[in-house]
């Protein structure tokens, strides 16, 4: 083992020196600053007689949308602020977890004009040319930005972006719109959207009534829905491509419910694309993907119909069973004790609530949650953050419960919602982050972790920023600054990160990035599923590269995976061999080859020179799979 700078080559991953990591238990240190992303949110301010219930209501827009812009191969950051006038925040890494704000430089800071807020953020390659796209959703007409490239920016680093929100088709729409998420519903091979609209469609600032809240606080149908959009061909759109609303032939027009969260994925193994919708002041629900773009809503036998306040939608298989099950995040707080939604799914296209039973039921007023191998342990773990509104020290719910009890009262009335002043609402709640333990429970250890802030958490974003195979996390936060948790946890699980790149040529296609693919990894008589998703939870978007814990699996045996064309492509290792080394970038491209990152290689190499030299000939050694010479490319079988 050596020293180099401030970090510690062992093979396999990169510990940095001097951290506060503790052998065999997940750890973080907040690093925001000192990597360069110091970044504050503050929440809009309204005028009128009315001010104080719509800040109530609009208190999000603490968004993170991780996404490798520039194409680098390292993941950035687009932060959002709700302040008008603020800017947003686009945060380039430089591959080893160093930031540089670059928004204006890019075109990307503004969207907060006198009567819009940006609400929401999603990467996308909408037309497919290798350069991420942007949708920054707002309460009133979203903005899409089309990514030019490098060759289009100022310093050949950093891409230029325009809005082409009309030419592309998204100019007539105006909503309040607060979750967006991306994926091929039709398998044409281009990526479509889905847009969750919170509010109906009015100007919340200049209102022409006052009855714009929630009809109702458990069964609300005055909402805005939800609306999806069919990406097609346009000659004369940037790109040549451009989207129509198509929600009524999706078969999506009948829900009109409080939209606050998106989440895709293959639910019943089939191929394509299901989503779960979350409901504020009402029901969830499911829809399972018929194959050609239209959705059949299975609530009633899939999940059944709620009455809960739907936060999050994330999808991972905490189980390892082969099937996705599904993390849906309520209110549990001195008034509502509603509990949070871990959907097993059973196989059958039914599901079953097991959130008290794994342990993951209360984090108080819970917002975006995300499954992660925080200890490459092999079992994915939860982030989730909490909070709705921290101030002074007295206590709003009495005072809200006040008017909730009285006889005929009109929910949807601002004028009959009390001021909250500086009161305090489900303020001053801690973080938390369930360890997986493999058994079908998690372990709440947020404390021990390092991650237990009590700030009013929103949108969380996981991505493995430095490359040394343990995933960070940020954690955006209402009206305070965000954080960066670099992961710094002792002797964790061996591990690979795979990156897709679709074939976007022939007849049957996938979309660049490869959002919808799953593949699937075998190692040690174990199995793991991960999927691409676009967009998986409350104000979030994590990494589009897969991340593999491998628990103390010593080499991987095969690969299989579906493309979002259909097609199905597996590499099988050789005897004695792993399809890929393990602490591996890998970079797959459908029906061509795979290679490995340039600078996973040489950390590698690094790592296994040094290792060599300090225990020679130790073939039993914990590591040793790494001194196998990978072949840099390997033709798959089709």
């Amino acid at each position: 083992m050596r020293v180099l700078g401030t970090w510690v080559l062992i093979p396999g991953m990169i510990l940095a020196a001097g951290s506060a990591a503790v052998a065999g238990g997940i750890r973080f240190d907040e690093v925001a600053k000192e990597s360069g992303v110091d970044f504050t949110h503050t929440a809009r301010s309204f005028s009128g007689p009315h001010r104080a219930v719509l800040e109530m209501f609009t208190e999000g827009g603490a968004v993170v949308a991780v996404g490798d812009f520039d194409g680098d191969g390292d993941d950035d950051l687009y932060l959002l602020d709700s302040k008008e006038g603020a800017e947003q925040g686009l945060f380039r890494n430089d591959g080893h977890g160093r930031f540089t704000e670059v928004a204006e430089q890019a075109g990307l800071a503004g969207g907060n004009g006198p009567q819009t807020l940006v609400s929401d953020a999603l990467w996308l390659d909408y037309d497919n040319d290798g350069h991420l796209d942007l949708l920054a959703s707002r309460l009133g007409v979203p903005i899409l930005y089309r990514n030019l490239g490098v060759s289009a920016g100022s310093d050949g680093k950093v891409p230029r972006f325009v809005p082409v929100t009309k030419a592309a088709g998204l100019g007539g729409l105006s909503a309040n719109t607060f979750a967006s998420i991306t994926f091929d519903a039709d398998g044409d091979g281009w990526l479509d959207l889905v847009l969750g609209h919170y509010f109906m469609p009015v100007n919340l600032f200049a209102l022409e009534t006052t009855k714009i809240l929630p009809n109702d606080l458990d069964r609300a149908i005055n909402g805005g829905g939800v609306t999806f959009w069919h990406n097609v061909a346009k000659a004369d759109a940037p790109g040549g491509r451009a989207f129509v609303e198509r929600t009524v032939e999706a078969g999506l027009d009948h829900h009109t419910g409080w939209t606050l969260d998106l989440g895709h994925g293959d639910l019943d193994n089939d191929g394509d694309q299901d989503f779960y919708l979350a409901g504020d002041y009402g029901t969830d629900r499911l829809f399972m993907n018929r194959g050609d773009g239209r959705f059949e809503d299975v609530t009633a036998t899939a999940i059944g119909f709620d009455t809960r306040k739907g936060m999050n939608v994330d999808m991972g298989d905490y189980n390892r069973d082969g099937f996705l099950d599904i993390y849906v995040t309520n209110i549990t707080d001195e008034y509502m004790k509603e509990c949070n939604m871990l959907w097993h799914n059973n196989g059958d296209g039914t599901f079953v609530d097991l959130s008290r039973e794994t342990g993951t039921c209360d984090t108080d007023w819970g917002w975006a949650g995300k499954f992660a191998d925080l200890d490459n342990d092999g079992w994915e773990d939860l982030f989730v953050v909490n909070g709705l509104r921290s101030a002074g020290e007295r206590n709003y719910i009495p005072v809200l419960l006040e008017m909730i009890l009285t006889p005929n009262v009109d929910f949807s009335d601002v004028n009959s919602y009390p001021d909250i002043e500086e009161m305090t609402w489900s303020g001053y709640q801690k973080q938390r982050l369930f360890h997986n333990l493999s058994d079908g429970t998690f372990k709440e250890i947020g404390a021990a972790a390092g991650v237990d802030n009590d700030l009013d958490g929103r949108g969380v974003g996981i991505s493995d920023f430095d490359s040394d195979g343990r995933l960070d996390i940020y954690q955006a936060n209402c009206n305070r600054r965000g954080f960066l948790f670099k992961n710094v946890t002792g002797s964790p699980g061996r591990w690979v990160e795979v990156r897709l790149v679709g074939n976007t040529q022939g007849e049957k296609r996938s979309n660049r990035n490869a959002i919808g693919a799953r593949v699937t990894v075998k190692a040690g008589g174990k199995t793991w599923i991960r999927e691409v998703n676009g967009g998986n939870g409350f104000s979030s978007q994590s990494s589009l590269r897969l991340h593999f814990g491998l628990g103390e699996a010593r080499t991987i045996d095969s690969v299989r995976i579906r493309w979002p064309s259909g097609r199905v492509e597996t590499f099988e290792a050789k005897p004695e061999d792993s399809v890929w080394p393990l602490g591996s970038i890998i970079t797959v491209t459908e029906g061509e080859s795979w290679t490995e990152d340039p600078a996973s290689a040489k950390r590698r190499n690094s790592a296994k020179e040094e290792r060599t030299q300090i225990q020679p000939g130790k073939d039993g050694d914990a590591h040793s799979q790494t001194t196998h010479q990978p072949q840099k490319k390997w033709q798959p079988e089709l």
